[in-house]
């Protein structure tokens, strides 16, 4: 009998089967895919990100004369880029692998069904385990819109990676993280895009003034955007849909982005059998990642909760450190979470629409980034904001948001700040390292007051 039996690979199975392994606990990981690591590494953060940054190079080289470098014949290379995206990705789960033996983890490959509260079979054969992990993550939602999933024009994020070239015109349904960053994408490596979105705003519930920002920005390259629109039917490449005034529109392309949201991988798992407690939103789980049935435990974007890798990690750990005897609570008020356009979101905390909505009353500062010399000497009149919201009572840090080049690297500091209820005045006291853009979220503390 195992200690934990842990279904699924990605940023919460492989974190809590190596958590739980260097803890000297015996585990089994199952995963239905061929390759380890989930959604992030095969379809999702690692690959885009990969490609996004070709694409940035890219079109940074055509405003390299800015700064006084010239460049002549520029070209996108895309089965370079994409060859040396999976490079990557070869690399990372080679990674994953090493560490699965490294921690004497058991994988076995196959679809597991749950017997019971501490049985779970593979394939025909039956596993016994003391404890139960359920991480397996979410899929692309696909609307029940006319035509959509009959059209071979259509993809989800998993179909336009595979794409052997770029579209020449992209349609992108539905304008949150996933779509707007496809949309960056090939806005950047010089492709028309065609972006619908039924909400007011691209980049889902992000702070709406940075969202504003790169909306902008794409439609500087050129990016069509309808927001409060809604698609009404699909015909091949063929988009129809209403816009904000209600008239009939439609745009024809040559490839169709399906961007509307993810649904949790629940079904086909037994869980009924169990008699465990979820609903199409995801597995109900505590602080500790616990469900409603004592040893089964959930983790990672099957709990419907943050569908961020990052926090499926946090998450997993807590449920492992859990089955291990210690005490640990996954908090979510200082989860951060990134946008990664050119230029960058990245936030931490409460907006000040969301404190509004909580009833707390709040402070808002900003500061553009412009105030750093660091900033201006590497960019070139590009808008960057960092946007502090802090409790108008004690004076702590409730929310960060920043947009600019680069500021994923940024957004760690905030969330130290909110995990450890730093106030304005006890930031002020922290050496930032000068000449960076980081200090700019020092240096807005004190302006405060």
């Amino acid at each position: 009998m195992y200690d934990i039996i842990i279904i699924g690979s990605g940023p919460a199975g492989y974190v809590a089967a190596e958590r739980a392994g260097e803890q000297g606990k015996s585990v089994l990981l199952v995963e239905k895919d061929e390759n380890l690591g989930g959604v992030c590494l095969n379809t999702g953060c690692i690959p885009t990100k990969s490609m996004l940054y070709s694409a940035k190079l890219y079109d940074h080289a055509f405003h390299a004369k800015d700064f006084g470098v010239n460049i002549e014949g520029a070209s996108f290379d895309y089965p370079f880029v994409k060859n040396r995206t999976e490079g990557i990705q070869e690399t990372l789960r080679k990674g994953i692998e090493g560490l699965m033996k490294k921690n004497k983890v058991d994988v076995v490959k196959g679809s597991a069904l749950i017997k019971s509260a501490k049985s779970v079979e593979v394939d025909g054969k039956v596993y016994e385990g003391s404890n139960l992990l359920i991480c397996t993550g979410s899929r692309p939602f696909v609307p029940p819109i006319p035509g959509l999933k009959e059209s071979d024009r259509v993809v989800t994020n998993v179909g336009i990676l595979a794409q052997e070239k770029m579209a020449d015109h992209l349609c992108v349904i539905g304008a949150g993280v996933i779509g707007t960053e496809f949309a960056s994408l090939y806005a950047m490596a010089g492709k028309k895009v065609t972006m619908i979105e039924m909400l007011p705003q691209i980049c889902g519930n992000t702070d709406k003034e940075l969202a504003k920002t790169v909306q902008k920005k794409l439609e500087g390259k050129g990016v069509d955007i309808h927001l409060g629109a809604k698609v009404t039917k699909v015909d091949g490449g063929t988009v129809s849909f209403t816009d904000r005034k209600g008239a009939e529109q439609s745009v024809s392309a040559d490839l169709v982005l399906v961007a509307t949201g993810r649904a949790v991988n629940t079904d086909g798992l037994g869980l009924e059998a169990i008699d465990l407690d979820f609903d199409r939103r995801g597995i109900k789980v505590n602080e500790k990642a616990e469900t409603n049935i004592p040893g089964v435990y959930a983790a990672g974007d099957v709990t419907g909760r943050w569908q961020l890798a990052h926090f499926a990690s946090r998450q997993a750990t807590v449920a492992v450190n859990n089955i291990c005897g210690r005490l640990d609570y996954c908090r979510e008020n200082a989860v951060p979470a990134v946008v990664y356009t050119d230029p960058e979101i990245a936030s931490v905390g409460l907006t000040d629409d969301l404190a509004k909505e909580k009833g707390v009353e709040v402070k808002v500062v900003k500061m553009p980034l412009a105030a750093s010399g660091r900033y201006l000497a590497e960019t070139n009149g590009e808008r960057g904001v960092v946007k502090v919201v802090i409790c108008a009572k004690s004076g702590a840090v409730l929310g960060v948001h920043i947009v600019g080049p680069g500021v994923s690297e940024m957004i760690a500091a905030a969330c130290a700040m909110i995990e450890t209820e730093l106030r304005a005045r006890d930031v002020e006291e922290i050496i930032f390292p000068h000449p960076t853009v980081g200090e700019v979220i020092h240096d807005v503390m004190f302006s405060i007051h």
